[in-house]
């Protein structure tokens, strides 16, 4: 094992065993470094990339510092990476979602309260009737993201999350070019939101189904379609 990979489970050992808890600070890089029968080069590296998923945190003047360990602060490297995705694995997020948030919808409809299952009815309502296909899938983000929220799980809402940024053009390129793309859009957040509502979650699960597959099939055909051509 390379000494850096050493250095980063060794750290990791003692955040996971407790020895170190979040908002911790380590101790000085060369008592640190005797501790762990580490050299301070391969510590200072595995430092570095800790901090890079940010498990750590370098503060200038004052020492080195486990984070809070929040999913969305850990996530956030899933994220940067998701970022750079190519157009060509789309269909892959895509799967991903609908593996995801179809259960994520099936949960929201048993733990979501009365007043986020309002507020989600607040934003299909608030919704023009002929809304720009910009401003639809705004509003679609933001739907799934309150039913996420609604889960209670920090994680399963941060992965949702992740993952919503690289379908967003694919949506987008599907309500320009699909007819009825828009309305069929509109009345799948209603039943969903309908089923949610009904605290009834296999409805839910399946009219999430329904919907991310909508999207999925879509562009299975359309990239066909494009490689025929």
């Amino acid at each position: 094992m390379p000494v850096t990979d050493e250095a980063i489970d060794k750290i990791k050992g003692m955040i996971i065993s407790g020895e170190l808890a979040p908002g911790d600070r380590l101790p000085k890089e060369a008592d640190l470094a005797q501790h762990l029968g580490l050299s301070r080069s391969s510590l200072r590296e595995a430092v570095k990339a800790l901090c890079l998923i940010r498990v750590l945190d370098v503060r200038q003047g004052d020492g080195t510092y486990v984070t809070s360990l929040e999913p969305k602060l850990l996530l956030d490297a899933m994220t940067f990476v998701v970022d750079f995705h190519r157009d060509d694995t789309v269909l892959d997020f895509l799967a991903v979602r609908r593996i995801l948030e179809p259960a994520a919808t099936a949960i929201a409809a048993t733990t979501m309260s009365e007043e986020d299952i309002a507020e989600l009815a607040k934003l299909l309502e608030g919704l023009e009737e002929s809304p720009t296909v910009e401003a639809l899938v705004a509003n679609d983000l933001e739907f799934h993201r309150r039913i996420a929220l609604g889960t209670g799980n920090p994680v399963l809402c941060s992965l949702i999350d992740s993952l919503s940024g690289p379908t967003t053009r694919a949506r987008i390129w599907r309500g320009l070019t699909q007819e009825g793309a828009v309305a069929k859009t509109r009345e799948q957040h209603r039943a969903i939101y309908d089923a949610i509502a009904a605290r009834e979650p296999e409805l839910a699960r399946s009219w999430a189904t329904v919907h991310i597959s909508g999207v999925e099939q879509w562009l299975k055909k359309t990239l066909g379609d494009h490689e025929q051509s």
